[in-house]
């Protein structure tokens, strides 16, 4: 493997990393719709602010979002669109597989109960 494929694989595995955390998945949801300034992330997401400041330092170092200063706000948006849709194909998976396991115990009853 070259050194620029293992470079490739390593900001990959740190933006998985960055997705790893329900706290962080909860922040790129919430600013999917928009820009935001920290106090609306904390609002939404519950915690502290230092804590929600954090996870949001670690999704900019993955390239997960974005921030930009206005006023005395920092506002944070999403870099990346793609990031959004992994989430949403391993909802679609995780949704599919949740159905398929209801589907089997729901068959599983009916032919011992029939």
């Amino acid at each position: 493997m070259t050194a620029e494929q293992e470079l490739v694989l390593d900001r990959i595995a740190d933006r998985l990393k960055a997705l790893a955390d329900p706290t962080r998945l909860r922040i790129l949801h919430f600013l999917e719709d928009g820009e935001r300034c920290v106090s609306e992330v904390v609002d939404r997401v519950g915690g502290s602010q230092a804590n929600v400041s954090k996870h949001l330092a670690i999704l900019r170092r993955a390239g997960l979002v974005d921030c930009r200063r206005r006023g005395l706000n920092v506002l944070y948006r999403v870099t990346d669109a793609t990031s959004l849709s992994i989430c949403r194909t391993i909802c679609a998976v995780l949704e599919r597989q949740a159905a398929e396991r209801h589907h089997a115990l729901v068959e599983g009853r009916t032919a011992v109960g029939g």
